[in-house]
Protein backbone atom coordinates (compact mmCIF):
# COMPACT_ATOMS: atom_id res chain seq x y z
CA UNK A 1 0.00 0.00 0.00
CA UNK A 2 1.36 3.24 -1.10
CA UNK A 3 1.99 5.86 1.36
CA UNK A 4 -0.14 8.63 1.22
CA UNK A 5 1.23 11.54 -0.59
CA UNK A 6 2.10 14.41 1.57
CA UNK A 7 -0.04 17.35 1.98
CA UNK A 8 1.27 20.44 1.15
CA UNK A 9 0.92 22.99 4.17
CA UNK A 10 0.24 26.75 3.11
CA UNK A 11 -0.79 29.96 5.53
CA UNK A 12 -4.09 28.83 4.71
CA UNK A 13 -4.62 25.55 5.83
CA UNK A 14 -2.79 26.96 8.70
CA UNK A 15 -5.58 29.06 9.69
CA UNK A 16 -8.46 27.19 8.59
CA UNK A 17 -6.72 24.33 11.49
CA UNK A 18 -6.29 27.27 14.09
CA UNK A 19 -10.05 28.44 13.57
CA UNK A 20 -11.37 24.79 13.67
CA UNK A 21 -9.25 24.23 17.52
CA UNK A 22 -11.36 24.84 20.30
CA UNK A 23 -8.98 23.19 23.21
CA UNK A 24 -7.54 26.99 24.58
CA UNK A 25 -11.22 28.99 23.90
CA UNK A 26 -11.85 29.05 27.72
CA UNK A 27 -8.20 29.81 28.88
CA UNK A 28 -8.61 32.53 26.76
CA UNK A 29 -11.79 33.93 27.72
CA UNK A 30 -10.81 33.71 31.05
CA UNK A 31 -7.87 35.52 30.46
CA UNK A 32 -9.66 38.67 29.03
CA UNK A 33 -12.58 38.66 31.72
CA UNK A 34 -10.47 37.66 34.60
CA UNK A 35 -9.43 41.24 35.29
CA UNK A 36 -12.95 43.06 35.38
CA UNK A 37 -14.25 40.52 37.26
CA UNK A 38 -12.02 39.77 40.34
CA UNK A 39 -11.67 43.96 40.18
CA UNK A 40 -15.45 43.90 40.62
CA UNK A 41 -15.31 41.63 43.52
CA UNK A 42 -12.74 43.21 45.37
CA UNK A 43 -14.44 46.70 45.05
CA UNK A 44 -17.76 44.75 46.09
CA UNK A 45 -15.59 43.83 49.07
CA UNK A 46 -14.29 46.36 50.51
CA UNK A 47 -17.05 48.55 50.26
CA UNK A 48 -18.90 46.16 52.18
CA UNK A 49 -15.54 46.11 54.63
CA UNK A 50 -15.92 49.36 55.12
CA UNK A 51 -20.21 49.85 55.35
CA UNK A 52 -19.00 47.14 58.13
CA UNK A 53 -16.49 49.33 59.96
CA UNK A 54 -18.92 52.54 59.93
CA UNK A 55 -21.79 50.53 60.99
CA UNK A 56 -19.35 49.11 64.30
CA UNK A 57 -18.06 52.99 64.29
CA UNK A 58 -21.58 54.34 65.23
CA UNK A 59 -22.34 51.53 67.85
CA UNK A 60 -19.30 52.14 69.78
CA UNK A 61 -20.42 55.98 69.63
CA UNK A 62 -23.50 55.46 70.59
CA UNK A 63 -22.75 53.07 73.42
CA UNK A 64 -19.75 55.69 74.46
CA UNK A 65 -22.24 58.91 74.21
CA UNK A 66 -24.77 56.66 76.69
CA UNK A 67 -22.18 57.15 79.52
CA UNK A 68 -22.27 61.07 78.60
CA UNK A 69 -25.94 61.34 78.56
CA UNK A 70 -26.72 59.61 81.92
CA UNK A 71 -24.10 62.11 83.47
CA UNK A 72 -21.84 59.29 84.54
CA UNK A 73 -18.63 60.22 82.91
CA UNK A 74 -19.15 63.76 84.36
CA UNK A 75 -19.62 62.19 88.04
CA UNK A 76 -16.74 59.48 87.48
CA UNK A 77 -18.97 56.71 88.07
CA UNK A 78 -17.36 54.80 85.04
CA UNK A 79 -14.65 52.38 85.93
CA UNK A 80 -12.68 53.49 82.97
CA UNK A 81 -12.61 57.16 83.96
CA UNK A 82 -11.09 56.28 87.57
CA UNK A 83 -7.86 57.25 88.61
CA UNK A 84 -6.13 55.22 91.04
CA UNK A 85 -9.33 53.58 92.19
CA UNK A 86 -10.58 56.84 92.51
CA UNK A 87 -13.94 58.17 91.10
CA UNK A 88 -13.05 61.33 89.04
CA UNK A 89 -14.71 63.27 86.09
CA UNK A 90 -13.55 61.67 82.45
CA UNK A 91 -11.12 63.71 81.17
CA UNK A 92 -10.69 63.71 77.41
CA UNK A 93 -7.29 60.88 77.64
CA UNK A 94 -9.74 58.60 80.03
CA UNK A 95 -13.16 58.79 78.03
CA UNK A 96 -10.45 57.88 74.71
CA UNK A 97 -9.34 54.69 76.88
CA UNK A 98 -13.06 53.89 77.65
CA UNK A 99 -14.08 53.98 73.91
CA UNK A 100 -10.93 52.47 72.81
CA UNK A 101 -12.08 49.78 75.21
CA UNK A 102 -15.02 48.66 73.32
CA UNK A 103 -13.29 49.25 70.04
CA UNK A 104 -12.97 45.55 68.52
CA UNK A 105 -9.84 44.80 66.66
CA UNK A 106 -11.61 46.31 63.54
CA UNK A 107 -9.62 49.81 64.51
CA UNK A 108 -6.74 51.10 65.68
CA UNK A 109 -6.73 52.90 68.91
CA UNK A 110 -4.46 55.21 67.94
CA UNK A 111 -6.18 56.40 64.52
CA UNK A 112 -9.22 57.36 66.32
CA UNK A 113 -10.44 60.52 67.31
CA UNK A 114 -13.08 61.77 69.74
CA UNK A 115 -14.81 64.90 69.70
CA UNK A 116 -17.29 66.10 72.56
CA UNK A 117 -19.03 69.00 72.41
CA UNK A 118 -21.43 70.91 74.59
CA UNK A 119 -24.19 73.34 73.41
CA UNK A 120 -26.76 75.64 74.96
CA UNK A 121 -30.31 74.03 75.68
CA UNK A 122 -31.08 74.49 72.09
CA UNK A 123 -30.14 72.09 69.17
CA UNK A 124 -30.00 74.98 66.72
CA UNK A 125 -27.11 75.99 68.78
CA UNK A 126 -25.15 72.98 67.48
CA UNK A 127 -23.03 74.10 64.39
CA UNK A 128 -20.50 71.12 63.45
CA UNK A 129 -17.54 71.39 61.42
CA UNK A 130 -15.98 68.64 58.76
CA UNK A 131 -12.84 68.13 59.52
CA UNK A 132 -11.69 67.71 56.22
CA UNK A 133 -9.20 70.70 54.91
CA UNK A 134 -9.06 72.55 51.82
CA UNK A 135 -6.51 70.23 50.49
CA UNK A 136 -8.62 66.75 51.45
CA UNK A 137 -6.56 66.26 54.74
CA UNK A 138 -7.76 65.47 58.06
CA UNK A 139 -7.49 67.88 60.27
CA UNK A 140 -8.23 67.20 64.25
CA UNK A 141 -7.78 70.87 65.47
CA UNK A 142 -10.73 72.07 67.04
CA UNK A 143 -11.70 68.43 69.02
CA UNK A 144 -12.29 68.49 72.23
CA UNK A 145 -14.02 67.10 75.68
CA UNK A 146 -17.04 68.93 76.93
CA UNK A 147 -19.45 66.87 78.57
CA UNK A 148 -21.76 69.87 79.47
CA UNK A 149 -24.28 69.35 82.79
CA UNK A 150 -27.52 68.52 83.12
CA UNK A 151 -29.74 69.23 80.45
CA UNK A 152 -27.46 70.83 78.11
CA UNK A 153 -27.31 69.72 74.63
CA UNK A 154 -24.20 67.44 73.34
CA UNK A 155 -22.82 65.80 70.42
CA UNK A 156 -20.32 63.08 70.91
CA UNK A 157 -18.31 62.41 67.69
CA UNK A 158 -15.84 59.68 66.21
CA UNK A 159 -13.51 59.86 63.37
CA UNK A 160 -11.55 57.14 62.03
CA UNK A 161 -9.39 57.35 58.19
CA UNK A 162 -10.05 53.82 56.99
CA UNK A 163 -7.24 53.03 54.68
CA UNK A 164 -8.88 52.23 50.92
CA UNK A 165 -7.07 49.76 48.30
CA UNK A 166 -8.99 48.92 45.43
CA UNK A 167 -9.12 52.55 43.89
CA UNK A 168 -8.38 52.09 40.47
CA UNK A 169 -10.29 51.44 37.38
CA UNK A 170 -12.51 54.71 38.07
CA UNK A 171 -13.84 53.71 41.34
CA UNK A 172 -12.40 55.68 44.12
CA UNK A 173 -14.70 56.00 47.32
CA UNK A 174 -12.31 58.07 49.30
CA UNK A 175 -12.86 61.45 50.55
CA UNK A 176 -9.46 62.26 51.82
CA UNK A 177 -5.91 62.25 49.73
CA UNK A 178 -3.71 59.28 49.88
CA UNK A 179 -6.45 56.82 49.15
CA UNK A 180 -8.34 57.10 52.27
CA UNK A 181 -11.87 57.77 53.41
CA UNK A 182 -12.84 59.92 56.36
CA UNK A 183 -15.39 57.56 58.68
CA UNK A 184 -17.57 59.92 61.05
CA UNK A 185 -20.73 58.25 63.74
CA UNK A 186 -22.14 61.28 65.61
CA UNK A 187 -24.42 61.07 68.49
CA UNK A 188 -26.75 63.86 69.57
CA UNK A 189 -28.74 64.47 72.74
CA UNK A 190 -29.79 66.44 75.63
CA UNK A 191 -27.99 65.27 78.64
CA UNK A 192 -30.23 63.41 81.21
CA UNK A 193 -30.87 65.76 84.40
CA UNK A 194 -28.57 63.42 86.68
Amino acid sequence: MPSPAPSRFTFRTMLRRFRGNRRGSAAVEFALVAPMFFALLFAIIETALMFFASQVLETVTQNSARVVLTGQAQSGSVAACAVNSVSTPCTQATFKAYVCSQIPALFDCDSLYVDVESYSNSFASVTLSSHIDGTGKFDPSGMGYNPGTAGQVVVVRMFYQWPLFVTGLGYNIANLSGNKRLLVATAAFQNEPY
